[in-house]
């Protein structure tokens, strides 16, 4: 990581320390028991995980198992790395940051010291879907269920900060003409004369999963950037970024939930309903795919927005459910009982996938609630047509 990279979120800590905001983890002082469910995540799910285990505590005290999740960095610093104890009776590890690295630990399969019926870790967050790479939803592999529904598309710099010189709009061919270094300037596309700079998130980061598959890229060209495996997903704090020239792809409901919601370290006052998260859009705003509005209404009003939302119109290949990853189980849900209460699908019943709090929460983390309508009709995944998933069943 760069020094002004680390600067910046040096900066960043010291704001949302001295503006009150909310830490995440496990609260200080609390060690998750054996028997309690304890997860890692993604930056992109993170604090909507964070805030489902609040919630979920405060009106559960005295459950026999209480939710927690473990932040992609350390909430104090900002920094990936580290080590942490997900529970009593836990060794330690080095913290999980993003998708597959959280997967990695979960498929470890290690557990308690105290009680060998229990795991140390219990799910995963991902904001990307099952790739060839994983192992099926079969005996002895993992299940993708998903939680919500999310959105990627391209940032620049906003006009607030400078502008910059993309077009409004770029298609599918276009972008990935960018990502693979056949396109490096901005003329080429309708924008200014002016060469692209074209970033990715660090390769652990779901987004940049999500983004990529998108286009149709493995591999990107050489010509990317993705600050020496340093960048964060879903931020535009880093100075790298501050440039006319930039793109870099965005999950929309993280870009929603920062603008709109998390009035912590916001440049401007709003009304938070989250306790979670920092306003890290910086110096970006949101582009067009293929002239259709990632959020309505569009375009983004520059400060309140109560009702910003993820355009359910949009490009559909860049629709994407946000999923918690769990071990498989021979029950008809395949996810195991244990955790059916927390995130089992309607018919049982489980929190997530039915209580108003929780949907309440996804919408202010910036997602869609499932199914209603999702995802549109032509979205892909990997490995062939996406199925329509509801909340709480796994994609298999």
């Amino acid at each position: 990581m760069t020094s002004k990279l680390l600067a910046g979120l040096a900066v960043l800590t010291l704001i949302a320390v001295s503006t009150g905001t909310t830490l995440a983890d496990p609260p200080r002082g609390v060690s998750p028991r054996p028997g309690d469910v304890v997860g890692v995540s993604s930056d992109t799910i993170g604090y909507l995980l964070d805030q489902f285990s609040h919630d979920y505590n405060k009106t559960h005290p005295k459950a026999s198992s209480l939710l927690y999740s473990w932040d992609a960095t350390n909430p104090v610093t900002g920094r990936s790395g580290g080590n942490i104890m997900t529970k009593a009776s836990c060794g330690t590890i080095v913290r999980p940051d993003g998708s597959p690295a959280g997967i990695a630990a979960l498929e470890a399969n290690v557990r308690t010291s105290s009680d060998h019926r229990d795991y140390c870790l219990d799910f995963a967050g991902s904001s990307a879907g099952p790739s060839s790479a994983d192992p099926p939803c079969a005996s002895g592999g993992i299940c993708f269920i998903p939680l919500a529904g999310d959105a990627v598309t391209w940032a620049s710099r906003d006009a607030a900060s400078g502008g910059t010189d993309a077009p409004a709009s770029l298609t599918i061919a276009e972008l990935s003409g960018i990502y693979e270094c056949k396109i490096t300037n901005w003329r080429k596309v309708g924008g200014r004369n002016a060469r692209i700079r074209a970033f990715l998130p660090q390769t652990s980061s779901g987004t940049r999963a999500s983004w990529l598959t998108a286009l149709g890229i493995t591999t990107p060209g050489t010509c990317v950037s993705d600050g020496g495996n340093a960048l964060a997903e879903n931020q535009g704090i880093s100075p790298a970024l501050d440039s006319p020239e930039v793109i870099v792809p965005y999950s929309v409901a993280a870009y929603i939930a920062q603008a709109y919601h998390d009035a912590r370290c916001a440049r401007t006052p709003i009304a938070a309903e989250n306790l979670f998260g920092c306003d890290e859009h910086g110096v970006l705003g949101l582009g067009e795919i293929g002239g259709s509005e990632p959020v309505r209404p569009w375009p983004l009003p520059r400060h309140a927005c109560e009702q910003c939302a993820i355009n359910p119109e949009f490009t559909p290949l860049f629709q994407h459910p946000v999923y918690i990853v769990v071990r498989y189980a021979s029950s008809s849900g395949h996810i195991p009982a244990y955790l059916d209460p927390f995130f089992g699908p309607r018919k049982i019943r489980g929190w997530v996938c039915t209580s108003p709090t929780a949907s309440a929460d996804i919408a202010n983390y910036g997602f869609l609630v499932l199914p209603a309508s999702w995802p549109p009709a032509g979205a892909t995944a990997p490995g062939g047509p996406l199925s329509k998933p509801a909340c709480g069943t796994p994609y298999v």
